[in-house]
């Protein structure tokens, strides 16, 4: 039995779709990661006292990681078990998760990473048949 499984992905969500000889199954997975906050506005502030009421650039760039370290291992368990692996999605996550992959020496299985803007979980379902379908 093989299962092939496609991932769209971006550092907000992704969208998992397994696809087996048995049918398909459809999972989401939702980060609790926040965007990345600069100052306001991008001025200076000429209040006193100012930079002790901002967290710190690499505090903030900590914690940001991670929330995205978390993220990255949910979404690896849900595709651990898979024998090929298609990966697109619109920013920088589906390299990030490429890295992580080739860490846990699951690289091997990665068929294919594309980019692609935003797409509906219909439009997701519909790309990942077709790759698979070939």
């Amino acid at each position: 039995m093989s299962t092939k499984v496609g991932l769209w992905i971006d550092h907000r969500k992704a969208v998992i779709m397994a696809v087996a000889d048995h049918g398909e199954a459809t999972r989401l997975i939702i980060s609790k990661v926040e965007k990345q906050l600069g100052r306001s506005g991008g001025a200076r502030s000429t209040t006193p006292y100012e930079s002790q009421q901002v967290p710190a650039d690499d505090s903030r760039e900590r914690k940001f990681t991670g929330h995205l370290n978390i993220y990255y291992d949910a979404v690896i368990a849900s595709i651990r078990e898979a024998e090929s692996i298609l990966i697109f999605g619109p920013g920088e996550a589906k390299g990030e998760l490429k890295k992580r992959l080739e860490g846990d020496k699951l690289g091997g299985r990665i068929v294919c990473i594309e980019t692609v803007d935003k797409m509906t979980d219909r439009q997701i379902a519909a790309k990942i048949r077709h790759h698979f379908a070939k």
